[in-house]
């Protein structure tokens, strides 16, 4: 579609009447729009679209963020889940995909409309105008303004993630503000948060982290004391950059890995949708897991144990890296890995061809995967040599996630569903 041809395509917008009239079809196996075009996939530039705005203008909230992408891409899959029987299907499931998440970003993040409007142009002026553009964009759109009633006030906003806790008093085992900082803590708000999925927050509650009397716990503790001090002299280099490759943002970590499985994906764009969609919704939920888990325990951080614990403490002791404002179990990292690792396992297979990936925090290192469980394996590794989660802590993270990421996959059916 020619750029004088996109105020026709905004007055279809409002068009969502057309859909009611219309049969849906079953979709069907479909070639990645690229492979057939020779051009960047409609799922890619979105994807791309989506990361940018989120980049540049997201929520200070990692949640929060997560919750963009899940909404966007949970309205696409629904809109291109079935076509119209007597509309052409590649234009109109790019249509959708298109219209969804381009309305669901300007709503969610305004500031970035100008730039989404002019990719939301050059993504019609590649569909052929007819029907099925503007039936396609109409379904987005009703799908998109459909998900966001649907979680409006659902406790992700940034204030309400970060929900003032009232710190317990000190005793051996419990959470207390971290060095230097001494921050309040952070995201307990996020157990208060209403899921995509889960029937209850606590529905994946781990089980109690290891007794500080046990030998595990005194195993952890001596891991950490060695591999995670800021002057040790047993982790090397390797491990230490390793620390810091995984240092930020898993959200921001894991932005690559996806766009390459959604990159190498055979479906078309009802497929490369629900991909997306699956992903960001597990790693919300499990988010709102791993805050009950942590507040539930609230277990204290390795420094606080080293520096004050019975098992000769140590008050100089230093992490290498500062410890987030949160309690220790289950690490918030892994739990992240852990979902993603399995939604991706699932829908595009345990392994991939070789693919490099770089990190913000550690500039000028470039590593290289060709599975998914490298990403978690290095995750649970960080963050000891990182210094600031245990061995157990990280370990079940990978299990929660896992976990709520099997619930999403096995309960799809009832998340894509359109009302």
């Amino acid at each position: 579609m020619n750029s004088s041809g996109f105020r026709p395509a905004l007055v279809a917008l409002g068009a969502v009447a057309l859909l009611t009239a219309s049969v849906a079809v079953p979709q069907a196996a479909a070639v990645p729009q690229s492979a057939a075009a020779g051009r960047t996939s409609t799922a890619l530039t979105w994807y791309d679209a989506t990361a940018e705005t989120i980049a540049s203008a997201g929520a200070p909230t990692q949640i929060t963020n997560s919750r963009t992408w899940a909404i966007g891409w949970l309205a696409a899959a629904r809109a291109t889940r079935g076509v119209p029987a007597d509309a052409e299907r590649g234009a109109y499931q790019e249509a959708a995909l298109a219209g969804a998440v381009h309305r669901a970003l300007v709503t969610l993040v305004p500031s970035r409309t100008e730039q989404l409007d002019a990719t939301f142009r050059k993504t019609l002026d590649a569909i052929p105008d007819g029907p099925a553009q503007e039936r396609g964009v109409a379904a987005g759109v009703r799908q998109a303004d459909l998900v966001l009633r649907w979680r409006e006030s659902d406790g992700l906003d940034p204030a309400s993630v970060n929900t003032p806790y009232a710190v317990p008093p000190a005793a051996p085992g419990v959470w207390q503000p971290t060095p230097p900082a001494y921050a309040p803590a952070t995201q307990y708000g996020n157990r208060l948060a209403k899921p995509f999925l889960l029937t209850a927050q606590n529905q994946f509650r781990l089980g109690p982290p290891p007794a500080l009397e046990s030998r595990r716990y005194a195993a952890d503790l001596a891991e950490v004391r060695a591999y995670g001090a800021a002057d040790s002299t047993v982790r090397g280099a390797h491990r230490t950059e390793t620390a810091a490759f995984w240092l930020g943002s898993s959200l921001t970590l894991y932005t690559e890995p996806l766009r390459v499985a959604l990159s190498r994906s055979n479906e078309g764009a009802a497929g490369q949708a629900r991909l997306v969609a699956l992903f960001h919704v597990a790693l919300v939920d499990t988010q709102i897991a791993t805050s009950d888990s942590k507040y539930a325990y609230e277990r204290w951080r390795p420094v606080t144990a080293i520096r004050t614990g019975a098992i000769a403490p140590d008050p100089g002791w230093t992490p290498l890296h500062t410890t987030p404002a949160h309690p220790d179990y289950p690490s918030g990292h892994t739990t992240y890995s852990g979902a993603s690792e399995t939604v991706l396992s699932a829908l595009v297979g345990p392994r991939t061809a070789p693919f490099p990936l770089t990190s913000p925090t550690a500039p000028g290192v470039t590593r290289t995967y060709t599975a998914w469980k490298q990403l978690s394996d290095e995750n649970v590794d960080a963050r000891v040599f990182s210094g600031i989660h245990t061995r157990s802590a990280d370990e079940a993270g990978i299990t929660l996630g896992s976990n709520v990421a099997r619930y999403v996959l096995a309960n799809a059916g009832r998340l894509l569903a359109s009302p």
